[in-house]
C-alpha cells in the first residue's frame, strides 16, 4: 500500500527506535479517538493536550535538534520530520501546525551564528516547549522587505525593540519568538529572539476563527541584548528565506494527511450508500472521481518522497532542490485541495456533518496553499527554473533514497539565496525514458510542443512581466518535473506500470487544460495561438486498466476508520 494507513504504520524508517517514536504518536491520536479530535476542533480548543504528549516523549527536541546539541537520536532529518508532518495531519492541521511553525522558529535559531542561544533553545525544546517565527505584519503582508519592527540601540550596548507582528503561529505560547526587524539606526536586517510571556510582549489577539492560535502580537520596548540576537545584516535576509526553503516544505505532507484521512473516509461511506436501488460506488461517474484521486493522491506521496531526496542530497554545487522543494509545497497543497473537493462531490452532504473527520479536511485543505506564501509567490519563483531546466541541464551524480538517520547540515548553511537563474537540473528526459506506456508517451509529445511553443512563439517583452502569463506557462511548466520525480520514484514506491499510466492520464488532461489557458490569452499572437493548441492532447482509452485501478480503489474500503467512528 503507497498511502499512509495508521492501522499497518506502512512508513519505512531507518531504525527500529524511530519507528517506535512515530507509533506512540499514531497511538495517541487514535487512543483520543475522532470524537474528541472533533470536539476540540468545534470547540477551537488549543492543543495542549498534545503539546504535553510530545514533551514527555521527546518528539520535538527528537525531530528539531540539530545533531551535537541534544540527545543522541536528536537530529535534523528531513525525511523523518516529512514523515511526522504527514502523520500528524492525518488528525488534523491544528496539531502539525504546532510542529510546522515552531520548526519555523527555530531555523533562524539553528541558522544563526550564536552559540549561546543555540544551546538555550536546546534546553528549550528538551523542556517541551514551542516556538514560533515573527516575520508578517498586518500592514506588509508577504512583503517582508518592508518590516517595520525595530531594534533601538541604546547607550549601554543593550535594544529596546518595538513593533508588531501580525499571523503568527503559536505566538501565544512560544517560548521564542524568533523576530524578523531591522536596527532603527542602519536599517540593516536582524533576528533576534522574545518570549511570549514576557510583561513587554503584549498577545493581541488569535487572528483567525480556528483552533489553531494565529496572533497578533506587539512588543513594547522589550529588552534585548546580544544573546538574544540570532543573526544580522544580509545573512539575517539570507536566513529568514533559507528558513522558509526548509520549513515550508511540511505544507505538501499536510495536505498529504489531511487528504489521505478524507480519502479513506469517503470510500467508506459511498461503498456502503446505496441509492436508487445501486451503491454509490457502482455510478460510472464516482468510479472516475475515486480512481482519479487515488491517482492525484499516489502522485503527491510518490512525487513529494522524491523531493525530500534532493532537499537531504543539497550541497552548494547541487541546489535542484530549490524547484521541487516550493513545488511540494505550492503543486502538492494544491492537489490535496482538488481531491478533498473532488471526494465531497461524491459525499455531498455527508461532508458538512459535525461528526466525521471529512468537516475537518474540507475546511483545512484549502488553507495549505495559502499558508506562509502564496501560491502566486511560488509559482513566481518556480519560473524562474524553467529555462534552465528545459534547455540547459547540467550533470549530476544520481541520487538514490535517502533514509539514512543523518543530520541535514547542508540546509542550515545554504548560503546566499541569490542567484536562482544559474541552478541547473539533469537531463529530465532520462527519467521519461525509464518507462513507456501509452500515456507516457502522449505526454512526452506535449512536452516537446510546449517546448517549441518556447522557442518559436517565446513570450514578448510584456508578456513576461505580465504575472497572469507567467503564471499559466508556470502551470505548464510544473507537470514536466512533477511527472519526472514520480518516474524517477516508482519503483521504489511500489508503483505499477498501469497505476502510472492512469496517473499520467489525468496529467495529460490537466496539461491540455493549461495549454487551452493559455490559448486563450488575449495577448497572444496568431503564432502563439497556433502552437498553444498544438499543445492539447487526449489521455489513451484503456477501460481493462481503468478497472484494474479502480479495484484497487475499491479494495480499499474498510481498509481505515478510527475506532469511535460511527
Amino acid at each position: 500500500m503507497i498511502l499512509f494507513n495508521p492501522k499497518e504504520h506502512n512508513i519505512k524508517y531507518s531504525n527500529d527506535k524511530d519507528r517506535e517514536m512515530m507509533q506512540k504518536v499514531i497511538d495517541y491520536f487514535e487512543e483520543k479517538g475522532l470524537k474528541s479530535i472533533k470536539k476540540d476542533w468545534h470547540e477551537k480548543v488549543w492543543n495542549h493536550d498534545f503539546v504535553e504528549f510530545m514533551k514527555e516523549n521527546q518528539v520535538l527536541a527528537t525531530l528539531m535538534t540539530p545533531a551535537g546539541y541534544g540527545a543522541e537520536d536528536s537530529r535534523w532529518d528531513t525525511y523523518r520530520n516529512v514523515m511526522f508532518a504527514e502523520v500528524s495531519a492525518f488528525y488534523g492541521i491544528t496539531y502539525w501546525y504546532t510542529f510546522q511553525v515552531s520548526m519555523l522558529g527555530l531555523g533562524p535559531i539553528w541558522m544563526g551564528s550564536n552559540e549561546e542561544i543555540k544551546n538555550k533553545t536546546a534546553k528549550l525544546l528538551q523542556e517541551g516547549e514551542v516556538f514560533a517565527f515573527g516575520l508578517s505584519e498586518k500592514e506588509h503582508g508577504a512583503d517582508i522587505y518592508s518590516s517595520d519592527m525595530m531594534l533601538y540601540p541604546q547607550a549601554d550596548g543593550t535594544y529596546k525593540a518595538n513593533g508588531d507582528k501580525y499571523y503568527i503561529g503559536n505566538g501565544n505560547e512560544a517560548a521564542i519568538v524568533s523576530t524578523f526587524a531591522k536596527f532603527a539606526d542602519s536599517g540593516e536586517y536582524v533576528f533576534f529572539g522574545v518570549n511570549s510571556k514576557h510583561e513587554n510582549y503584549e498577545c493581541v489577539k488569535n487572528t483567525v476563527n480556528e483552533q489553531n492560535y494565529v496572533a497578533e502580537y506587539v512588543v513594547h520596548d522589550y529588552p534585548i541584548t546580544d544573546a538574544d540576537i540570532m543573526e544580522k545584516g544580509p545573512k539575517a535576509w539570507d536566513n529568514m528565506l533559507n528558513t522558509i526553503n526548509v520549513c515550508k516544505f511540511n505544507l505538501g505532507w499536510g495536505a498529504l494527511g489531511l487528504a489521505t484521512h478524507a480519502f479513506y473516509e469517503a470510500i467508506n461511506h459511498a461503498a456502503y450508500r446505496n441509492l436508487y436501488g445501486k451503491y454509490v460506488t457502482d455510478f460510472p461517474h464516482v468510479k472516475k472521481i475515486f480512481t482519479d484521486s487515488y491517482a492525484r493522491l499516489v502522485a503527491m506521496k510518490v512525487f513529494a518522497e522524491r523531493a525530500t531526496d534532493y532537499m537531504r542530497a543539497a550541497s552548494e554545487k547541487d541546489r535542484r532542490y530549490l524547484l521541487f522543494n516550493p513545488m511540494v509545497k505550492m503543486k502538492v497543497t494544491r492537489e490535496g485541495e482538488r481531491v478533498v473537493q473532488d471526494l465531497w462531490d461524491v459525499i455531498a452532504a455527508k461532508g458538512f456533518e459535525a461528526e466525521p473527520f471529512f468537516e475537518i479536511a474540507a475546511h483545512e485543505t484549502p488553507m495549505l496553499p495559502k499558508l506562509e506564501g502564496t501560491v502566486h509567490v511560488n509559482m513566481a519563483l518556480i519560473v524562474k527554473f524553467m529555462n534552465n531546466y528545459l534547455f540547459n541541464p547540467g550533470e549530476f551524480p544520481e541520487i538514490g533514497k535517502i533514509h539514512d538517520a543523518v543530520n541535514d547540515n547542508f540546509l542550515f548553511d545554504q548560503g546566499p539565496t541569490s542567484g536562482l537563474g544559474k541552478v541547473q537540473f539533469h537531463d529530465y528526459t532520462k527519467a521519461y525514458e525509464l518507462v513507456n506506456t501509452p500515456n507516457i508517451t502522449i505526454f512526452k509529445e506535449q512536452i516537446n510542443a510546449f517546448k517549441e511553443f518556447l522557442i518559436k512563439a517565446t513570450p514578448d517583452k510584456n508578456q513576461a512581466k505580465d504575472i497572469d502569463y507567467l503564471l499559466n506557462l508556470g502551470d505548464l511548466f510544473c507537470l514536466i518535473p512533477y511527472g519526472q520525480l514520480i518516474l524517477e520514484n516508482k519503483d521504489h514506491m511500489g508503483v505499477s506500470d498501469d497505476l502510472l499510466d492512469q496517473i499520467f492520464d489525468f496529467i495529460i488532461r490537466d496539461f491540455s487544460k493549461y495549454a487551452t489557458d493559455l490559448m486563450m490569452k488575449p495577448s497572444n499572437s496568431d503564432k502563439q495561438r497556433e502552437l498553444a493548441m498544438a499543445i492539447l492532447r487526449s489521455p489513451s482509452v484503456n477501460q481493462e486498466r481503468f478497472n484494474k485501478i479502480w479495484d484497487e480503489v475499491y479494495n480499499l474500503k474498510d481498509a481505515y476508520k478510527m475506532k469511535d467512528q460511527d
